[in-house]
């Protein structure tokens, strides 16, 4: 074995860090921390940067698990539990010595553990945590799926109880927002959403369709003879000793029922306002906005738009014990301390306006409308924002302007839509590059044509080449741009006069209000996305 370094030392030596910090780092780390992850933590190193050091100082390669040929046999030899809880997985055997991909390659208890229980000699290699923890879920759930499955009796419900669990692992591992469960002709086809991307994991034997989906529904207290008919259910648990909520909705298809399971992490979601990527002016914009005592405030976007989030960062920032805030939601997305919920139930007549109705009965200083789908809503929402209230709400829209014609087409008088509103947010999630592989490359001449109509000009722009880290995708975690229009008197007198969306948009303009692709725009500038990402989401104004 060669001389074991402390990690401290070598990043010293790289002069990637002073001792000062190092020390620093140790002094004030959680208990049983290691320094690695407390260095990780405080955002002082990245994780490629930890890598490399590693590999130039110790000699150690690092491979990328993603696309490495592992031998799944050799799990026989290591438990999952230690495998993950050491985060390392054996990989490759030759000749009385086993390669193991390590997230700490200086861990020389875990070495001389492997050592001791496989009889082999252990030669490390290095590798990112995701990618070890994402291997771990594909080999041993895989080989613990295939024994399952080849030894499965029909009268049996334990294989599906346990792929089930390990489908939802493997979400919660890879940070996925759905998983989804297709049926075709064949096979049952299982694919996560991560970071707003549908990727295919595996494929499961027909035969264990029926008794998996039952499973589902038995958990989400579903109907389970009811196969032809949509269903929608949720499911609280914990994965990893993460709480989890998961929303489940079943769809009948031609080859049975496809199912998608919504993971919310509820230890991720209650972001405060700092943490919604706001730019600095947007974010004293809407803070003003929302610390109004009356008004209506609209948020707008397509489905998984990140509105939720920032709903509810909007209220926990309100959330004080002298108001009271009352929201009426399908679903009940996250449950706060100190706010009252009420969960929308239109099979016994609690829609919306009959849920913000009961409300306006209760007190209430701050309402939230989960979301503003009919006139009649509309009109209640609008109603109680006039009144003295503070209301908050989504409208399905592609831009903040197109939000007022949508209020006035719901039939809704327009001198109460201009007089309740005080300010609309449209927002958009965009792919943020990965930090681990980010570098730059120059602008090309339409970018240049492009960024000039912005009033923006920038000789390169950054991007991500790719790398174990992010599956080589370039791409890691997701960030929002918003584009905020605060109603003034100018725009209500628009309003009233039946302007068109062009006419406003275009005084907006004016006034030097920033568009999403210019929030964008200015998110690129600063190497945080792409030119391509932004024009995905958002369009020329």
């Amino acid at each position: 074995m060669a001389e074991r370094k402390k990690l401290g030392d070598l990043l010293k030596e790289s002069g990637l860090l002073t001792e000062e910090q190092i020390q620093e780092t140790l002094d004030n780390k959680k208990e049983g921390q290691k320094l690695g992850d407390a260095l990780l933590d405080r955002g002082l190193i990245t994780e490629q940067q930890l890598i490399e050091v590693l590999e130039f100082q110790l000699g150690i390669p690092s491979v990328s698990l993603y696309r490495y040929p592992v031998d799944s046999q050799l799990t026989q030899f290591v438990s999952k539990d230690f495998a993950r809880e050491n985060l390392l997985i054996p990989i490759q055997q030759k000749e009385g010595m086993m390669t193991v991909a390590m997230a700490d390659p200086m861990d020389y208890y875990a070495i001389d553990d492997l050592e001791i229980s496989t009889g082999f000699q252990i030669s490390p290699v290095i590798a990112t945590k995701d990618d070890i923890r994402q291997a771990i879920n594909k080999y041993y759930n895989l080989s613990e799926m295939e024994a399952e499955i080849g030894a499965r009796d029909d009268s049996e419900d334990a294989p599906a109880i346990r792929i089930m669990d390990q489908l939802l692992q493997t979400g919660v591992n890879l940070g996925a927002s759905d998983i989804h469960i297709d049926p075709s002709e064949s096979n049952l086809v299982v694919r996560y959403r991560v970071d707003g991307v549908l990727r295919t994991d595996r494929n499961l034997p027909k035969d264990i369709q029926n008794s998996l989906i039952a499973r589902i529904k038995i958990l989400a207290q579903l109907n389970i003879t009811k196969t032809r008919l949509p269903q929608d259910g949720r499911i609280r648990t914990v994965v990893d000793n993460v709480p989890v909520d998961l929303r489940i909705s079943t769809l009948p298809t031609v080859f049975g029922e496809k199912v998608v399971i919504r993971i919310l992490d509820l230890k991720n979601v209650m972001k405060n306002l700092l943490q919604l990527d706001f730019s600095e002016d947007n974010y004293h914009r809407f803070l003003k906005l929302i610390e109004q005592p009356s008004g209506l405030v609209l948020l707008t976007g397509p489905t998984g738009s990140g509105k939720t989030s920032t709903l509810y960062a909007a209220i926990n920032h309100l959330n004080k014990e002298s108001v009271n805030i009352i929201t009426v939601e399908d679903p009940v997305e996250y449950q706060i301390d100190g706010i009252n919920q009420v969960q929308v139930n239109s099979s016994i007549g609690l829609d919306f306006a009959e849920g913000l109705r009961s409300i306006l009965r209760q007190d209430p200083n701050i309402i939230m409308v989960g979301e503003i789908r009919d006139t009649e809503t509309a009109e209640i929402a609008i109603r109680s924002s006039l009144t003295g209230h503070l209301v908050f709400s989504t409208l399905h829209t592609n831009s903040a302007v197109a939000a007022i014609p949508r209020l006035i087409d719901m039939d809704v008088e327009p001198y109460l839509v201009v007089s309740s509103l005080s300010g609309i947010m449209a927002q958009r999630l965009v792919k943020q590059i990965c930090r681990d592989c980010k570098t730059t490359r120059a602008v090309t001449e339409m970018e240049k044509e492009l960024l000039r109509r912005h009033g923006m000009s920038l000789q390169e722009v950054s991007f991500g080449k790719g790398c174990n880290s992010c599956q080589h995708t370039g791409y890691k975690g997701r960030m929002a741009i918003h584009e905020l229009i605060v109603i003034d008197d100018t725009v209500r007198t628009m309003m009233m006069n039946n302007n068109s969306t062009n006419d406003i948009q275009d005084y907006l303009k004016q006034e030097g209000m920033k568009f999403l692709i210019d929030d964008g725009l200015l998110k690129v500038e600063l190497g945080l996305t792409t030119i391509e990402e932004v024009l995905r989401v958002a369009s020329e104004v």
